[in-house]
């Protein structure tokens, strides 16, 4: 079982805010904005997380809609009930397209491999008013994590079947990488869930984690985007990359640049660590 680490959700680039754990335990990854609102088509305000509107937790926290957009690329798309109202013929998928799509299909990822989505967060509660606010880091609070910007693990997806056709691809109606403008590109392609998964049946093929440290990959004391070690995810455990080890020298892994997965090794170590996250 390759592991694929996918980041999504809102960055300094992409919507500008950090996406919520709500109630230190609800990990709310917001979607991206619609960089063109012909090929995303559903809003923010058609979307919820345990009743509450995505508008306005969105609003509350600062996010600007009329610098960004109104609309989101809902992906990857986990849930059933992220929707206000249900989708017909819906089920869990994930899509990837253009240099990214061509990453995967090269490191073969493909029916049994595993997606583990992490994303930029920063813990949040309701204040007596009813506005969600970002918490503040407490110099008495013992938890290095609570109230700064973290990099974490929110969600999984344990490939049940790999579409390329573009008339199958077309089918998905209510994904957006089935909008006849992907589909022209030649290496759209959506991944779509098991029913369960292979290492613990009792559980989802995809589904979105609660909040626990063991899933915050950020170091402590560092910037978000500096990990704590894991051989699981060192340089020389990941597939089809050149990517190393920026980091200064006992100070975690840190791969710059703008990228969106890392397929890590298909072995004991990868495996072990990956399982551990559930």
């Amino acid at each position: 079982m390759k592991v694929i680490l996918s980041r999504k959700g809102f960055d300094s680039a992409n919507g500008g805010i950090l996406s919520p754990i709500i109630d230190n335990r609800i990990m709310l990854s917001f979607p991206i904005p619609a960089k063109d609102e012909k090929k995303d088509l559903i809003r923010y305000e058609e979307l919820i997380c345990d009743g509450i509107g995505l508008d306005k937790i969105l609003h509350d926290l600062g996010y600007d809609s009329k610098k960004n957009s109104e609309y989101c690329h809902l992906d990857p798309d986990l849930v059933s009930n992220r929707r206000r109202e249900s989708v017909k013929d819906w089920c869990p998928a994930f899509g990837q397209i253009n240099q990214a799509a061509g990453y995967l299909k090269n490191c073969e990822v493909d029916e049994g491999d595993l997606f583990l989505f992490f994303g930029n967060f920063r813990h949040v509660i309701k204040n007596d008013a009813g506005v969600y606010q970002y918490v503040k880091k407490r110099s008495d609070d013992n938890d290095a994590y609570y109230g700064r910007p973290i990099q974490a693990i929110w969600g999984y997806l344990q490939v049940g079947k790999v579409v390329c056709n573009p008339e199958e691809i077309r089918k998905l109606k209510w994904h957006p990488h089935s909008c006849d403008e992907r589909n022209k590109e030649s290496n759209n392609t959506i991944y779509l869930a098991k029913d369960k998964l292979t290492f613990a049946p009792e559980m989802p093929g995809c589904g979105i984690f609660d909040y626990d440290k063991k899933r915050v990959l950020t170091m402590e004391g560092k910037a978000k985007a500096t990990w704590k070690y894991e051989d699981a995810y060192q340089w020389n455990n990941l597939v089809n990359t050149t990517r190393k080890n920026s980091a200064k020298k006992g100070e975690g892994i840190y791969y710059s640049g703008i990228w969106q997965e890392i397929v890590l090794a298909d072995n004991e170590t990868t495996v072990a660590w990956a399982k551990s996250m559930f």
